[in-house]
């Protein structure tokens, strides 16, 4: 079993419910499916219903069927983030200790079953949801399915790995920070996240609970609509749900950061992902002020609602601290600093700012923000897991604060093959004028890049201009550590090259110029430690820095310190080194 096709939920409700194919062929698949991944990485789940039991789970969606019932979902598999109930597994919140029983699946788990939709198993989760990263787990650590050197994102990181690696059509995660939004950016996902109280909570373990939402990962947007049909609604057994009043919003006028409120921390791959992403976008775009939502961003976490974290745990941190994360432990701690005084403030505050942010919503139609700043390789999480974790919460942490409805959106990659996505961003109740403008505005969203199921090395992509081409002396240096070929092709028009004097054998130097022109150049692409002692022998004033090529893409490459041209010969017309050395 190699072929992990993904699921469509269109595709298969359809199907099975005209009969063109059974509920039962689709779960033999997905056990098929759900194998031979566990070989790939085994941290995806928690729990998962034994064979027995899905194929008696299809057994009756095909018999509901053949009596002539409509299934919206018939036969649909999906996952289940460990802290919503789910009839016949337990519960955890990725706590062993804390585990109990549900006597009833969610509200929202119930709706779906039975709309027809077999839930496979439980998904693996930062403990409690808190962080955003996928790392903070005693069940393992679920890695980016497109590159496992990475993050999945979390705090729902499970429920995004079960949807990206085929193994479900859809999957159930929750989101108070933007655990729902950036596993589906890192992963080449649509992450919806309602309105908060449009889906029922009922049967979810909190975080924050007058913020969370559960959230639906997808393959599409119009599966998204597909799960949102069922999903949403009233319940009056829980007792923060709102009958939410639809608020159509147009697409015609887009609100995005001005350019110095956009933090990449460093990340220019990023910048560039987002420029393009929004130069795709068919509307007006319209600069905002991102002050008073950053603001509400930081009450989050600098701010009384850690408190209501903590409210949840309070039991277990007096009984049991031990049972919990060190890092989730450490972060829900603080929150017995803050008095009734601090709440009440920080709730005028907020109020104040929600003032702010509907006035906002006059000027713009939607929000068009980046999901995530930055990606992170798993390694570099654990050595500053809170530093680190904060920076991919910086354009989510206000959504639900300030009560709106978002979707997150694919819309590029990085390098590294992990994803890149924008968030579409409304006031409450436009959960169904999100969906239409993802739609809308992205139709054909580019497909994602084949699964990592070998664990693929962490690469670096090189840029060569000069004596490291093919075919010229100092290739070897490339081919000796195994480099990998990847284009021919030419630099930014924003460079010019120059022959250095005096050096033997002849070196080029490429300095970045605004007066430059598109330079030939070799890209190749070697695994770190390659890359690491290759930099080591790169000799002054040559030095690696970042590269733009033709398609506004970024690599490292070589480039030249300001020394390296005194006495140069200016040889940016001949367009390459190739042809300086055969003039």
């Amino acid at each position: 079993m190699t072929d992990l096709a993904p699921l469509s939920v269109a595709q298969i409700a359809a199907a099975v419910q005209s009969g063109s194919r059974s509920a039962a062929a689709v779960i033999d698949d997905v056990i098929d499916r759900v194998v031979f991944y566990d070989r790939i990485q085994s941290a995806t789940w928690t729990a998962r219903f034994d064979p027995g039991t899905l194929r008696a789970a299809a057994a009756e969606v095909d018999r509901r069927v053949a009596a002539g019932e409509h299934l919206p979902l018939a036969g649909v598999p999906f996952a289940v983030k460990d802290n919503i109930d789910v009839l016949g597994l337990d519960t955890t919140a990725a706590c062993p200790a804390f585990a109990y029983r549900p006597g009833r699946s969610a509200t929202v788990v119930e709706r779906l079953v039975a709309a027809g939709a077999i839930p496979i198993g439980k998904t693996n989760l930062d403990q409690f949801a808190t962080g955003l990263n996928g790392t903070r787990s005693p069940y393992g650590i679920p890695r980016n399915v497109y590159n496992r050197a990475y993050l999945s994102g979390g705090s729902s990181s499970g429920s995004a790995v079960a949807v990206a690696a085929g193994l479900v059509a859809f999957s159930l995660g929750t989101d108070t920070a933007g655990s729902g939004r950036v596993p589906a950016a890192f992963q080449h996902l649509i992450g919806l996240k309602p309105t908060r109280g449009r889906w029922s909570s009922r049967g979810l373990v909190p975080a924050c609970r007058t913020l969370d939402c559960i959230t639906a990962f997808t393959r599409t947007a119009e599966d998204a609509a597909l799960v949102d049909d069922i999903a949403a609604g009233f319940d009056r057994e829980d007792s923060l749900s709102r009958a939410i009043l639809p608020a159509p919003r147009d697409r015609r006028r887009i609100g995005i950061p001005r350019p110095d409120q956009r933090p990449w921390f460093g990340d220019i791959e990023s910048a560039h992902l987002y420029d393009r992403a929004l130069a795709e976008l068919d509307a007006e775009l319209v600069e905002i002020d991102m002050a008073p939502l950053n603001e509400a961003a930081r009450l989050l976490y600098d701010g009384p609602w850690v408190a209501e974290r903590t409210t949840a745990l309070v039991d277990l941190l007096r009984d049991d601290p031990d049972a919990i994360h060190p890092v989730v432990r450490e972060i829900v701690e603080q929150g017995t600093r803050y008095t009734a005084v601090d709440a009440f403030a920080a709730s005028y505050r907020l109020a104040d700012l929600a003032r702010t942010t509907d006035e906002m919503w006059a000027t713009i139609d939607l929000l068009a923000l980046p999901t995530a700043p930055t990606s992170y390789r798993v390694a570099e999480m654990l050595a500053a897991p809170v530093a680190l974790n904060a920076t991919l919460g910086a354009y989510t942490n206000f959504v639900n604060l300030l009560d709106m409805a978002a979707i997150a959106v694919p819309t590029g990659r990085y390098q590294s093959d992990v994803g890149f996505g924008i968030t579409l961003m409304g006031p409450a109740g436009s959960d169904r004028s999100l969906i239409d403008a993802a739609i809308g505005l992205f139709p054909a969203p580019a497909s994602p890049p084949p699964l990592d199921l070998e664990g693929r090395m962490d690469t670096v992509k090189l840029a060569v201009v000069g004596a490291h081409l093919k075919d010229m002396p100092l290739h070897w240096q490339l081919t000796s550590r195994d480099a990998r070929f990847v284009v021919e092709t030419t630099t930014a028009p924003t460079y010019r090259l120059y022959a250095m004097a005096d050096s033997v054998p002849p070196k080029p130097a490429l300095i970045h110029s605004a007066d430059g022109a598109g330079i030939a150049v070799e890209v190749y692409e070697l695994d770190m430690a390659a890359f690491g002692s290759f930099v080591a022998d790169v000799p002054p004033p040559l030095a690696i820095g970042t590269v733009t090529l033709a398609d506004g893409s970024q690599v490292k490459g070589f480039v030249a310190e300001p020394r390296a041209i005194v006495g140069a010969e200016d040889i940016t017309d001949l367009g390459g080194w190739r042809r300086f050395v055969q003039r």
